[in-house]
């Protein structure tokens, strides 16, 4: 089996993201920090982030993330775009308006002129995401 999926990389609030997106997608999260490591080399102050989270939802949807220590160059989601797409037009606006909350929108969740519904946003956390509905 393979799998692909992001992995999202945050600065500080790796935790606070990765419980937002259980909240908003459902699922099992199990999140490690670095105190789980102890040789990780961190200062006591940063033992508690994230050094891997995964989110795993009953549709098979699969998120990753960490969030990177201070010792380690931060880089912002740049380039990517999350891309939630599919068949359910209620759920995917129900993830629109959830993700959209405290974010800002690029592209209004709407009819675009090949149907369905689609929008742009990025959200409380600077992920981009894109959300197509193919109804």
């Amino acid at each position: 089996m393979l799998r692909l999926n992001p992995y999202l990389s945050f600065h500080q609030d790796a935790r606070a993201a990765m419980e937002f997106y259980r909240s908003v997608l459902g699922g099992d999260l199990v999140i490690s920090t670095f105190a789980d490591y102890p040789d990780s080399g961190l200062s006591d102050d940063e033992k508690e982030l994230v050094m891997h989270a995964m989110l795993t939802t009953d549709d098979g949807l699969v998120l990753m993330g960490s969030d990177t220590p201070s010792g380690m160059p931060y880089v912002p989601p740049a380039g990517t775009t999350v891309s939630l797409s599919g068949d359910d037009g209620e759920r995917l606006q129900r993830y629109w308006d959830a993700l959209s909350e405290g974010g800002s929108v690029t592209l209004p969740y709407e009819t675009p002129p090949w149907g369905g519904k689609f929008g742009m946003l990025t959200d409380r956390f600077g992920v981009p995401w894109m959300i197509a509905a193919d109804v």
